[in-house]
């Protein structure tokens, strides 16, 4: 019933007006959530980008770790150290020559 008269108002001279300077409504929320699920799978894909050789490391170490190839995982261990610790003075060194 409330509808009804919501619709029939809507479509009178002066809730034509109305409507269009305020704006209809009803397709506003579903694109606020599709801004957030695009948001959210940006997050994980630069997530996914900036950690993803470190967390494929630590996995390999903690699986090689779990089936009691100790010796194995602590060489993999110090293979991702080596190379994060790398990566980490290549990044300081573009950092150093960008700021001079």
């Amino acid at each position: 019933m409330k509808s009804k008269r919501l619709n029939r108002w809507k479509n009178s001279v002066v809730g034509k007006m109305i409507v269009r300077i305020l704006g209809e409504e009803r397709g506003a929320v579903m694109m606020e959530y599709v801004i957030v699920a695009v948001l959210i799978a940006a997050a994980c894909v630069a997530a996914v980008a900036m950690f993803g050789k470190t967390i494929v490391g630590m996995f390999d170490v903690a699986g090689k770790g779990a089936t009691g190839d100790h010796s194995g995982a602590k060489e993999k261990l110090d293979t991702v150290q080596e190379t994060q610790n790398s990566d980490a003075e290549k990044a300081s060194e573009y950092h150093d020559s960008m700021h001079k």
